[in-house]
């Protein structure tokens, strides 16, 4: 028929084929055309925002600086100048910021291989009797604690140490065995079937996904060091408990003030340090929406 519309031979429409005489025409053709292209791949922003850089070194400089003209102008005794002179504030702070770093840098060598090594076959007996120590050491009074230390190793920065120490080992230790013991096995299987070491299961495979909540002990015992090393003031340890020590014993509002001022700025600067940590040593791969 001179009408008909039927296409001239080997001038098929695109996604259209002849089967035995007959014109087929590819559905996934139709559906391709119609497709839209897909969408640019979204670059990943930034880890940590301004927000979080900015907020809580503004409000710290505030207060350190209300604090500074406070003191500036205060009317001081003999006793006050005496105890916040010659720089004695200085001294104490650096005691502190001493006692705290030194004291995390142990409980981390100590509770982070002990939770890795409690989470292998041939130790996982062990796990509540370490666990059981570990909640002794922070069960007992810091003040108590202390003591008992001074009494065994006599006053000095030692037997301080040992007490923050002793006080701190908990979270980092149970988070480190959390974090392990909550990784998928069918993951850890699947590292042993391609030839992966036990090493190289731990190090490529495991401590990558238990990263988010050892770093969450390690912030909370960084926390609890700055607070408990106020307390080695009473074993000779040092520190910004000195002041706080001096203010009360001696009823000096000023000293009482600065020293516990600067005791609370600390401890939300080390906290605030240790969530930015927390953020970028988290691994990309176990972010939300990634």
């Amino acid at each position: 028929m001179s009408g008909s519309s039927r296409p001239l031979p080997g001038r098929r429409p695109a996604g259209e084929h002849e089967v035995k005489g007959l014109a087929f025409r590819d559905e996934r053709a139709d559906d391709e055309e119609g497709e839209a292209p897909p969408p640019p791949p979204v670059a990943a922003g930034s880890r940590v925002g301004w927000r979080k850089l900015t907020f809580l070194p503004v409000v710290l400089i505030a207060v350190l600086l209300a604090t500074w003209l406070w003191y500036r102008q205060a009317d001081l005794d003999a006793l006050s100048r005496n105890a916040l002179g010659n720089g004695q504030v200085t001294k104490a702070l650096w005691q502190h910021v001493q006692l705290t770093v030194i004291s995390t840098f142990f409980v981390l060598i100590i509770a982070i291989p002990l939770g890795i090594l409690l989470t292998r076959k041939a130790f996982r007996r062990a796990t509540p009797f370490a666990m059981a120590f570990a909640n002794m050491g922070q069960a007992t009074p810091a003040i108590g604690l202390l003591a008992l230390l001074v009494i065994w190793l006599g006053i000095g920065r030692r037997a301080a140490l040992i007490g923050i120490i002793v006080y701190a080992v908990l979270p980092v230790l149970s988070n480190t065995i959390a974090g392990l013991k909550a990784n998928d096995p069918t993951l850890l299987e699947a590292a042993r079937g391609i030839g992966m070491s036990p090493l190289g299961v731990l190090a490529r495979v495991e401590l990558p996904l238990a990263v988010p909540l050892i770093l969450a002990g390690v912030r909370t015992a960084l926390v609890l060091n700055v607070g408990t090393a106020t307390l080695a003031t009473f074993g000779g340890g040092g520190g910004l408990g000195v002041l706080i020590t001096t203010g009360i014993t001696s009823q000096r509002m000023p000293v009482l003030v600065l020293g516990s001022i600067l005791t609370v700025a600390l401890a939300l600067l080390v906290d605030w340090l240790a969530s930015l940590a927390e953020l970028l040593l988290r691994p990309r791969g176990l972010e939300v929406g990634t």
